[in-house]
């Protein structure tokens, strides 16, 4: 589906956090999963925060948004583990974009009705 010609932009960002080679490496592993079945996608950008407000438990939030032709898809998602918030992040993302695949293959299969009630139409010669 997705031409390997195209570039794949994802631009991966840490806010009180390290980010090391392994992290980048595996939230790029689990995008390919997006471009696999999405090709008009642009970028995505993903912020990896944690948040150290808590004295005992470290929370991560995993903030995604992915640029597309057309309305952008967001979603934020904290968990205990930073790996298991990405996961959860790419799953919720892939989510949105199978809905809204899901309406665009609905609107293109249904289309509404036009109504030409009082309007004059041309005759035909």
């Amino acid at each position: 589906m997705n031409n390997n010609n195209h570039p794949r932009e994802i631009i991966v960002s840490g806010i009180h956090l390290e980010l090391t080679a392994g992290l980048k490496a595996h939230v790029r592993e689990k995008m390919d999963r997006l471009f696999r079945h999405q090709e008009r996608i642009v970028r995505i950008k993903v912020e990896l925060e944690c948040d150290r407000k808590h004295d005992r438990e470290h929370k991560f939030i995993v903030k995604g948004h992915i640029v597309i032709h057309g309305p952008d898809i967001n979603a934020t998602v904290d968990a205990d583990e930073c790996y298991k918030a990405i996961d959860l992040l790419i799953d919720k993302l892939d989510q949105g974009l199978r809905k809204r695949h899901g309406l665009l293959k609905d609107k293109r299969n249904h289309p509404h009705a036009v109504e030409f009630d009082d309007v004059a139409l041309p005759k035909a010669i």
